[in-house]
């Protein structure tokens, strides 16, 4: 049996948290704010909904990824069969991404509004914690869109990965060369995952500080 492993990923971040509003204020500057924010949470629905689907995918993929190295080559009308179906998953989990970065551009345009809005607080507190929060949200969109080129890199790899187990003379170096590109590509991932999901916590943590500072009354 060959042995070697392929990464696996399980999703691709960390997701907004939003805030019911408690009290009644008015059209406050800081109402408006925090109406403009929590649209931001809500333009990134889909984002969160595409998670666990993607995660199952990941899951099944690895899953035949295991079942194709078990059969060493052995029964390679098997393989082709179960690289087929491979080459199905990482399409639809191209679908998931693409529909994950559909929604982090709707939510990146509706920040733009929610700017606006942060940039009519008066309160010295309160607008200081507003800018720290749009440096902090600058910071999110761009660290996703590395995250989101770096996983179709990934994929990519993995779709000439079951292509190449389709080809019966396949030799193992050149597959364990390949498994090495692809490790090598998730460790990146992996990383850029670590910097998304942390600026995603600092931002809802930021958020926090500034309906307090604010004065907006919120529960989660």
């Amino acid at each position: 049996m060959i042995k070697t492993n392929k990464w696996l990923m399980l999703g691709m971040g960390a997701v907004l948290t939003g805030s019911l509003l408690t009290g009644c204020m008015g059209a406050s500057p800081s109402e408006q704010a925090y109406e403009a924010l929590e649209n931001v949470v809500s333009k990134e629905s889909s984002f969160k909904e595409e998670q666990k689907p993607l995660i199952e995918l990941e899951k099944k993929e690895n899953e035949i990824y295991s079942e194709i190295i078990a059969l060493g080559m052995k029964d390679f009308e098997k393989i082709k069969s179960l690289s087929e179906d491979a080459l199905e998953i990482v399409k639809n989990r191209k679908e998931k991404i693409e529909a994950e970065r559909n929604s982090i551009e709707e939510s990146e345009k509706a920040f733009k509004e929610a700017e606006e809005a942060l940039n009519k607080i008066e309160n010295e507190k309160a607008s200081k914690e507003a800018e720290e929060l749009k440096k902090l949200m600058a910071e999110r969109y761009k660290s996703y869109d590395s995250l989101a080129k770096s996983y179709s890199t990934a994929m990519a790899l993995d779709e000439e990965l079951y292509k190449m187990f389709q080809n019966k003379d396949l030799k193992l170096k050149d597959l364990e060369a390949h498994i090495s590109k692809i490790n090598t590509a998730y460790d990146e991932v992996k990383e850029l995952n670590e910097d998304f999901n942390s600026y995603t916590e600092k931002y809802n943590a930021g958020k926090k500080e500034f309906y307090q500072a604010a004065d907006i009354n919120t529960e989660e």
